[in-house]
């Protein structure tokens, strides 16, 4: 007789039969023998017996039914009764994991509960419990893990009555390691003491934000602070901005003019460099502010820079810092300041090529998510649903895999 481990995936049940008649019925049976769940005892009689109804994967346009005949099972030992486990079916469940997870990938691909109940026979109560269960599925498999070897942190935000959360990614394996309530020291103390083997943690990417400094200067004690690229560089053009409206407060409002000086130097068309030059031109303290800026942006450019070739660009970096720190415009002086106490985390990031572009990755996607949710009030729900398609490694552990304690198939 065919195995309908073959054809619906599970194992030790054997076919009898199967109709079409508006719906697939597939019949069988047990092959083997359980051992006791409580005891593990091999000798249990059959003290009774009834079919199983079993919803399964859709064939084609028609839904499957299986029919398997099972027993109740009496120990000899510890003299309890118990019902036959059936590989891939969980405990008092009317439908095989494979067809509860069909209906879960379906939901969350975007087919609605409505067409869900039509197409697979089931209540869209139904589909929501069983999009919660495998969800909570996902994030009880995260438990446990160690402290990234290369943590990325920054804020993102929540919601207008609760504020800001803060992200810990894991930028190695490219997951979110979790998601936190607050962005102050006192909001993240509990969480973050509890984190296994902070330890570990080698390298930390962020913004150029003193409180997260100062966390992870006290709760992870071995990890080298990095500063992130596009928020140095970022910080470098909002302050030369500043400086350009001081200078000439009617050419910073010509929205032209604005796009061309946001730009690297290297990234403008040659009608486009001739038309900064004619304006710089007119200007020549502000050329020379603009010359300044582009030769900082090309050196905050550079990654993955051995430390003889480091030398150099940080002996012009701390040059060009102090030359910052002495100018007589108070956005640059401020530039120059934040510059010089990052002056460290900013050598690192010419060092080393991690950036925290993957964390601001992972911000849009929650953001999608909370759109399909039309929101999240609670921010319980809102983690789940983050760790569950942000943190998950994209493997189920398989629940109720195989009977515990399977002997040998009586057919064999």
């Amino acid at each position: 007789m065919p195995s309908l481990d073959c054809i619906i995936g599970l194992p030790g049940i054997e076919l009898e039969n199967a109709t079409r008649e508006g719906q697939i019925v597939v019949s069988g049976y047990a092959c083997f023998r359980p051992l006791c769940i409580r005891c593990g005892c091999s000798r249990c009689h059959i003290k009774s017996s009834f079919v199983r109804k079993l919803k399964h994967t859709r064939q084609g346009n028609q839904l499957m039914v299986l029919q398997i005949l099972s027993h109740k099972y009496r120990c000899t030992r510890c003299k309890k009764y118990f019902n036959l486990r059936i590989p891939g079916v969980l405990p008092r469940r009317r439908s095989t994991e494979s067809f509860r997870m069909e209906v879960y990938e379906k939901h969350h691909g975007g087919i609605s509960q409505s067409m869900l109940e039509a197409t697979h026979d089931i209540g869209h109560a139904t589909v929501e419990r069983w999009y919660q269960d495998f969800t909570q599925n996902r994030v009880s498999e995260l438990k446990g893990r160690h402290s990234p070897k290369v943590l990325g942190i920054d804020e993102h935000f929540f919601s207008r009555k609760q504020g800001y959360a803060t992200t810990l990614c894991d930028l190695g394996n490219h997951k979110v390691f979790d998601v936190v309530l607050g962005r102050s020291a006192l909001s993240l103390q509990a969480y973050l003491e509890q984190i296994p083997e902070r330890y570990t943690t080698r390298i930390a990417v962020m913004d150029l934000s003193e409180t997260y400094r100062s966390i992870v200067k006290e709760h992870f004690p071995n990890a080298l602070i990095v500063a992130d690229r596009f928020h140095v560089i970022r910080l470098v053009n909002q302050h030369f901005l500043k400086a350009w409206q001081m200078l000439d407060p009617v050419g910073r409002k010509n929205r032209g003019l604005l796009s061309l000086m946001r730009r690297h130097e290297r990234n403008l068309k040659p009608d486009q460099k001739i038309n900064l030059e004619k304006y710089l031109g007119s200007n020549p303290v502000l050329k020379e502010i603009y010359d300044f800026k582009q030769k900082l942006c090309t050196l905050l450019g550079f990654k993955s820079k051995c430390k003889t070739a480091l030398r150099p660009i940080m002996h012009d970096l701390i040059q060009m810092i102090g030359q910052l720190r002495q100018t007589t415009l108070e956005p640059l002086q401020t530039l120059g300041a934040t510059l010089d106490s990052w002056k460290e985390e900013i050598g690192r990031m010419l060092r080393f090529s991690k950036s925290n572009g993957i964390t601001e990755g992972f911000h849009t996607k929650m953001e999608m998510l909370s759109r399909r949710a039309f929101g999240f009030r609670n921010f319980s729900n809102y983690r789940l649903r983050v760790l569950a398609h942000c943190g998950w490694n994209g493997v189920f552990a398989v629940r109720n895999k195989s009977h515990q304690g399977v002997i040998p198939p009586l057919m064999a």
